[in-house]
């Protein structure tokens, strides 16, 4: 055990961890699938020990490899730092970046996760709040980076992910079935509420606003205990949603966007590099949802660069 571990199949190991399969890690570290499973293997035999439990494609850590796990990332870390500290290049700073509480917990630890490793040195400021909130203080030089709901007042605005939106409900009660829909959604000026309504009143389903919130962690709490029927994007669906379709006699709603908004002079570097690791990150982040809901939703349909039109979603709540 005296070789010294090798970073790079510590670096592929993460990758399988932090992606959840070994397709995905091969694309993220610029390797052949084949070659991915060969580092793996190579590790295994380095350390004595499985790291993965295999079933199907399926891929869970075993108890050593969560072991390992932590000692990679730190190793992978200080690998960075001390490459940082002697590159004359490396970009130094602070950035502040603001984005809705329902983006946060899906997006958030992916941008993290891509820009810490490759800035060490950048200060990160992070602030939750809602997408009329984040458009005004980036207006106003509070915040330098924002992920919001389109705004087409905004030319410096880019979309950067486009996702279904649905009609949702509990996957344990039938409150859809009502014949007074009971609806938690947005506050009037959520472009996704007025959709979801729009829709409502095209086919004549008679509805009612039973709750409506800025946040969206009350809305999900709605709609998981029965309460409601909600209008919620692909990245809001949680364990225990189901998705609402025309079998049900719900109609299919406009896609929702996603769009990162910078200041008008915020073009140092650091800003630069946070947008191209939001950019990245939401352009290869696969779906996470619900088991009852995947087999209902179409593939996710990513855009580049796309002129926006104002759009007020969960974020505005």
């Amino acid at each position: 055990m005296a070789t010294p571990l090798d970073l790079d199949q510590l670096r592929t190991f993460a990758a399988i961890v932090d992606t959840g399969s070994f397709t995905r890690a091969a694309e993220e570290v610029f390797k052949t699938q084949s070659a991915v499973s060969m580092q793996v293997r190579r590790l295994e035999e380095r350390l004595g020990t499985e790291l993965f439990e295999r079933s199907g494609r399926a891929v869970k850590l075993t108890e050593a490899g969560g072991r390992l796990l932590t000692y990679a990332r730190r190793m992978l870390a200080l690998s960075q730092e001390t490459l940082a500290a002697f590159d004359e290049q490396t970009i130094e700073g602070h950035v502040r970046i603001g984005l809705p509480d329902d983006y946060a917990e899906r997006f958030l630890p992916e941008i993290m996760a891509r820009f810490v490793r490759s800035n060490p040195r950048v200060e990160l400021q992070i602030a939750c709040e809602t997408t009329s909130s984040l458009i005004e203080h980036v207006d106003k030089g509070h915040l330098d980076v924002a992920l919001v709901c389109p705004s087409k007042t905004h030319a410096w605005s880019e979309i950067v992910r486009t996702e279904p939106l649905h009609f949702v409900t509990s996957a344990a009660h039938n409150i859809h079935e009502e014949p007074i829909l009971p609806l938690a959604i947005g506050r009037a000026d959520c472009n996704w509420r007025q959709q979801g309504i729009d829709a409502l009143n095209r086919i004549g389903r008679t509805h009612r606003i039973l709750f409506t919130s800025w946040s969206a962690q009350i809305v999900t709490s709605a709609v998981l205990a029965g309460l409601a029927v909600s209008v919620l994007p692909e990245c809001a669906l949680r364990p225990g949603m189901r998705v609402l379709n025309e079998t049900d006699g719900f109609p299919r709603l406009p896609d929702a966007q996603i769009a990162v908004m910078r200041g008008r002079n915020t073009d140092s570097p650091v800003i630069s590099a946070l947008v191209d690791h939001i950019r990245e990150s939401l352009h290869n982040l696969t779906p996470a949802l619900p088991p009852q809901a995947q087999s209902r939703l179409p593939e996710t349909r990513m855009i580049r660069t796309q002129r926006l039109r104002p759009s007020v979603g969960v974020a505005g709540w």
